[in-house]
């Protein structure tokens, strides 16, 4: 509501302005210009109802998880093009504590349609997903139920009222079209009997959520729950996958790719003989991505990149492959991640075994050179270095001494430098070279933060 406030404050803001031009003349009460405009009579009502649950011993209880916590949520969610608003509450004094309660909008009133009740200690995310595509969003809630406990309902609203599809234990889900029948599915990372880690593929048939097959994942939910991640993406091929990442103690990365293979869900990656997956590697904060914008998933696969100064093995050069249906991988790009300033930089593969590292830092700033690796006794040179900058007066120390500027955020600008050795190696860039193969971190959103 909030942000509508703010909108109509916009609208009273153009008004005005519009009101400045020509000969038009308007005559304002100067008390009037001190006046918020007033919400619409639904929302009005709509929030004197929300008070009237809150007075009655009710509290605010957000979604703790996901990418939906505000208590109130604005939703269309049966398709007429009218908002419906879902409120979150518990209320300790009830047999089933937590509840969402729905309100559909009527013309100009908000009316309570329905409730959905909960046991457990909070409510832990909410999702809406279309999932049988009938122009009606389903709710995906997760329940925290224990201190390692969540469970997961699907509801349909019904015209009789919300009715439960599903309902299991969870670590995390995936929801995605994954056999291409513009049917969404429901895949569920949850512990198995004897405690290894399994995925249930869930497709929607004669109007409920039934289970397809039980596929096993290389990780325990321990692994997959702290760092881990769901991530959809592509292979090769143009098939969709979810891609599966846990983390061991923070120290290695285990991916599994889930996908349809013969009609049923399938683990591409995972070895017939062993069975666990051929993708592990070290940790180094990074997850499936499409890293070059092909549209397709790369998973990343940290490798050896030797320091100039012997100060050990950094893996940080990151080898980017993505994988076909029978899980064959293909290395597409090869980048240095410097993940402690927030930029990665794409490595020709001509500079591969022919380049050394080192990063060092000062007052506010941070920088990283790259070197020529000497042979026959010579000495390493240095031929690019890049540097983070911060602080006061970075706009000029970021262009001091041949810097160039290659991006600018609000507190930091990010610098580069070519080197005397880059003009005489075989192998050097370009300014705009150097600006086309650099490119910053970015977090995104992710199916599985619920």
């Amino acid at each position: 509501m909030r942000r509508r406030l703010w909108q109509l404050a916009a609208v009273l803001a153009l008004m005005l302005a519009l009101a400045g031009c020509g000969d038009m003349k308007v005559t304002f009460n100067p008390q009037e210009l001190y006046s918020l405009p007033e919400l619409p009579a639904k929302y009005t009502q709509l929030n004197a109802q929300i008070n009237e649950i809150l007075t009655a011993g009710a509290e605010y209880a957000a979604p703790v998880a996901g990418s939906n916590v505000q208590p109130v949520q604005m939703l269309d969610l049966d398709g007429d093009g009218q908002e419906e608003a879902l409120a979150f509450f518990r209320n300790a004094a009830d047999e089933k504590p937590l509840k969402i309660c729905i309100f559909t909008g009527s013309g100009e009133t908000y009316q309570q349609t329905a409730v959905i009740e909960g046991s457990g200690t909070a409510i832990y995310s909410i999702a809406y997903h279309d999932i049988d595509n009938d122009g009606r969003t389903e709710l995906l809630v997760g329940w925290r139920v224990g201190t390692e406990l969540q469970a997961l309902s699907v509801y349909a609203l019904r015209a009789g009222g919300p009715e439960e599809l599903l309902r299991t234990d969870y670590v995390k889900y995936g929801v995605t079209d994954l056999d291409q029948d513009q049917l969404r599915e429901l895949v569920v990372l949850r512990s198995m009997d004897g405690g290894s880690g399994g995925a249930e593929y869930y497709t929607y048939q004669d109007g409920t959520l039934k289970l397809r097959n039980v596929v096993r994942v290389s990780m325990t939910m321990a692994e997959l729950s702290q760092q881990g991640r769901v991530t959809q993406g592509t292979l090769r091929g143009g098939e969709p996958a979810l891609f599966i990442t846990g983390v061991v103690e923070s120290a290695q990365a285990i991916t599994d790719i889930l996908a349809i293979r013969n009609g049923d869900l399938a683990n591409v990656v995972i070895s017939s003989s062993t069975g666990v997956t051929s993708e592990v590697a070290m940790f180094r904060s990074l997850y499936p991505t499409d890293i070059n914008g092909d549209g397709l998933t790369e998973v990343p696969r940290p490798a050896f990149l030797p320091a100039w100064d012997d100060a050990g093995d950094l893996y940080q050069r990151i080898e980017w492959n993505n994988y076909d249906i029978t899980g064959k991988a293909q290395c597409v790009l090869s980048t240095y991640h410097d993940i402690e300033d927030g930029w990665y930089f794409q490595l020709p593969e001509a500079w591969f075994d022919k380049i050394l590292v080192s990063r060092s830092t000062g007052q506010d700033e941070a920088s990283v050179t790259f070197y020529i690796r000497g042979g026959n006794g010579q000495s390493p040179e240095p031929f690019l270095r890049i540097s983070t900058v911060t602080g006061s007066g970075r706009e000029t120390r970021a262009v001091r001494n041949g810097r160039f500027i290659l991006v600018r955020k609000a507190e930091t600008i990010y610098a580069a430098e070519l080197l005397e050795a880059n003009a005489g190696w075989a192998y050097g860039m370009t300014e705009d070279e150097v600006r086309a193969a650099f490119s910053l971190i970015t977090a995104e959103w992710t199916a599985g933060d619920n």
